[in-house]
């Protein structure tokens, strides 16, 4: 079975719940028009934690390219109480990144500078 395995095109590291993507437009601005937005919901069993945040990962040629960036933090703080868990993401006609969190059931709407 190993020999049989695909290789990921891209991996965000272990953990990180990624549960919702949404393809990136030209409306989010030009370091912000080829990629894909990630809401990583988080981890809950590890000692440290990892996620709970969105990041943007660029694309070159419709394909990943380079290190996640982030892009929506400040769902955990230091002391590791949690405010929030990102879960679903979309991009809204005029450019802003809607971010659906179901810890606070809030819905975030992010907008461009």
């Amino acid at each position: 079975m190993v020999a049989a395995a695909i290789a990921p095109d891209y991996s965000l590291g272990s953990h990180k719940a990624p549960l919702g993507i949404a393809f990136s437009t030209t409306t989010m601005g030009s370091k912000f028009s080829e990629g894909a937005f990630i809401g990583e919901h988080g981890s809950w069993n590890r000692s440290d934690p990892a996620g709970y945040d969105v990041v943007f990962v660029p694309f070159s040629n419709g394909k990943p390219a380079g290190d996640p960036i982030n892009f929506v933090t400040g769902f955990q703080g230091e002391n590791g109480k949690t405010f929030g868990r990102p879960v679903g993401v979309t991009v809204d006609p005029k450019g802003a990144l809607i971010v659906a969190d179901d810890l606070s059931n809030t819905i975030w709407r992010v907008t461009p500078n």
